[in-house]
């Protein structure tokens, strides 16, 4: 038994030699696989790495190459313009860019404090310069002025200037509220023509009573044609009142269509070469009361009336938050040169010139409208004086009326019109002339009175007397108050004929002043209103119980 086992034991150990000889082969042999795959891998990394490295290098290159091309770009070469196929492609990109887009803006929200403030909208509106059609230039200055119509008489011009008035405002025209039809202020052409004279620079304005477009562009148009031989360097106005008033041709007319009668005549004001504004007054322009002044106020200047307000710093501008490029602050008024109250103005504007006129031929010269504070009837007839009167160049005897001749009785005149304020007009000797009434007859027959019974023409009294003397009309004093038994006019003069005698209010029953004085020989009054002294017919008034 024992040699059975030796022998399995050689043989086992050779066949356990054999086997582990092959193990240590298949290692070897796993071992150069491993390497070989290892050193492929690692071949295979270091391509990849150099392939990726040798691109970007590449790129980076290619990068440099363009840009060297854009700043060397030929600025004359023909821009070429790229056809995109795809038109979903770009879509999508677009998409893309723009949630990248907001992504950067949510970041850059997270630093700026701003972006997450809280303000308040504001009304998304086409905004629009304020037109101007100036050529000389409009600049920030402020500047002082009047606007003036035949209301304010003859007025002396250089005396304006001296006062330091820098522009004038005038009134050139108005459409009757009755007939319809455009009739010139009798005094404008001189009025423009003083003025520029004197080296005050000029405006215009023009009363309308349109009730359309139509008619709106034909105030324009004539206006144009007005002042086209003038300089006229500040704004031309639309001035449009008593639109509420039932005798009005605008009586009916809505707000919108007022507005648009309005900016219809600026916009062509603005198209013949004019700077055009509109006038009304504060409580019309407020909140758009009686206008679309929002709308207005976008395209157009804003001239506004606003009285009895601070003008101690007329510089800062009126207490007002709509837009006002001139503000007429008074109406009452007092300047050298003019006889009559007068409409002042501020402009928060001025001119670095004078402007050109449209038309620069040969203009006439205009005269003033010495009849303009008083309507004359005409008429036709032969007249000479009852003893002997002055003609003078005014209806007036104030100090700027000339006593130009003496009218005898027997001479001759042709009276060609009267007035209800006892003055006439006379043509003697081809000129014309104006004679108080009441000492010229139409009955050439009748014979001169003695020159002892001669009725005296009255001395010329001053254009503004003094309130205590230089009447012939002596008053007795009192104190003592009054109202009108319905209505009265309170004067500058105790007189209803002389032309300087001018209404300054009406009072109505009901209204109070004081009476300071009464003349019983002619029947007037002497009255205290508003710090003002004035006169009325005795008659019309009584006393407060």
């Amino acid at each position: 038994m024992k040699g059975e086992y030796e022998h399995l034991n050689n043989d086992g150990r050779i066949a356990h030699s054999r086997n582990r000889k092959r193990m240590n082969a298949m290692r070897r042999r796993k071992l150069i696989i491993l390497g070989a795959a290892a050193v492929l891998v690692l071949e295979i990394f270091v391509f990849t790495i150099f392939k990726i490295v040798g691109k970007n290098s590449d790129e980076v290159e290619v990068a440099d190459n363009n840009l060297q091309t854009e700043k060397t770009i030929d600025p004359n070469a023909d821009i070429k313009i790229e056809v995109v196929e795809n038109a979903e492609d770009v879509q999508d990109s677009a998409q893309e860019d723009e949630q990248s887009s907001e992504e950067v803006t949510a970041e850059e929200a997270k630093a700026d404090p701003q972006t997450n403030a809280v303000t308040e909208k504001g009304e998304a509106v086409n905004v629009v310069d304020i037109v101007s059609a100036s050529n000389v230039g409009e600049n920030a200055s402020i500047t002082y002025g009047i606007d003036v119509s035949r209301f304010q008489g003859t007025i002396d011009w250089a005396q304006v200037a001296a006062s330091g008035i820098n522009f004038a405002m005038v009134r050139v025209g108005y459409r009757d509220s009755q007939t319809g039809e455009i009739k010139a202020d009798t005094n404008a052409k001189y009025n423009m023509q003083e003025a520029e004279k004197n080296g005050i620079k000029i405006g215009a304005y023009f009363f309308s009573t349109a009730v359309n477009a139509t008619e709106a562009n034909e105030e324009a148009t004539w206006v144009a044609n007005y002042i086209s031989k003038y300089p006229i360097t500040y704004p031309v106005g639309y001035n449009c009142e008593g639109f509420e008033n039932s005798t009005s041709r605008q009586y009916n007319l809505t707000k919108d269509e007022r507005s648009n009668v309005a900016i219809a005549f600026l916009d062509a004001i603005y198209k013949a070469g004019y700077t055009p504004i509109f006038y009304a007054s504060k409580n019309e322009l407020s909140n758009n009361a009686k206008w679309n002044t929002s709308e207005i106020e976008k395209n157009f200047k804003i001239w506004m009336a606003w009285y009895n307000q601070d003008t101690s710093n007329l510089a800062s501008g009126p207490a007002y938050s709509g837009k006002c490029a001139m503000w007429q602050y008074t109406n009452q008024g007092t300047i050298p040169g003019i006889s009559k109250k007068v409409d002042v103005d501020v402009a928060y504007f001025g001119y670095n010139g004078t402007e050109t006129a449209k038309d620069t031929s040969a203009r006439e010269t205009a005269t003033a409208d010495v009849e303009a504070l008083m309507k004359f009837t005409d008429t036709n007839e032969t007249v000479t004086a009852k003893s002997k009167t002055n003609l003078r160049d005014k209806p007036s005897q104030g100090a700027d009326s000339n006593v130009k001749v003496t009218l005898q009785n027997g001479q001759t005149a042709t009276r060609t019109g009267t007035s209800n304020s006892g003055w006439s007009r006379v043509v003697y000797d081809g000129v014309t002339y104006y004679a108080v009434s009441s000492y010229l007859t139409t009955d050439l027959s009748a014979p001169a009175p003695t020159p002892e019974a001669a009725p005296a023409e009255p001395t010329p009294e001053p254009a503004v007397a003094p309130a205590t003397s230089g009447f012939k009309t002596k008053f007795t004093d009192c104190s003592e108050l009054i109202t009108a038994k319905e209505m009265v006019n309170l004067r500058t003069k105790p007189s209803v004929t002389d032309a300087d005698s001018s209404v300054v209010v009406t009072l109505y029953n009901g209204m109070t002043a004081t009476r300071t004085g009464i003349n019983n020989e002619y029947g007037w009054s002497r009255i205290d209103y508003n710090g003002q002294t004035l006169y009325c017919v005795s008659s019309y008034i009584k006393v407060v119980e």
